[in-house]
């Protein structure tokens, strides 16, 4: 079971990290700000994904949530305000 939480979490952590670099360079060459507001929001989840690693393989006696979910309520507020700044 460690393997597969191991695997999993280090699926989840790259797959963002991978879309935040995507965002991130198609912002740098298009410019478009929402491009920006998802790049920022995958960041948090990137970092959401890194601690869940952390909570469930590295230090699994340790309750990371309320971290992991602070991470993830940053991420889906930045593509809000993006949204929302946008639509204006």
């Amino acid at each position: 079971m460690a393997t597969v939480n191991l695997v999993l979490t280090l699926l989840a952590a790259l797959t963002s990290l991978a879309c935040m670099v995507l965002l991130f360079r198609a912002y740098a060459a298009n410019g478009v700000r929402l491009l920006l507001w998802s790049a920022l929001c995958f960041v948090c989840l990137t970092v959401n994904n890194a601690l869940l690693f952390f909570d469930l393989v590295v230090f699994p006696d340790t309750d990371l949530r309320l971290y992991r979910l602070g991470a993830a309520f940053a991420g889906v507020l930045f593509l809000l305000y993006g949204f929302i700044w946008e639509a204006e």
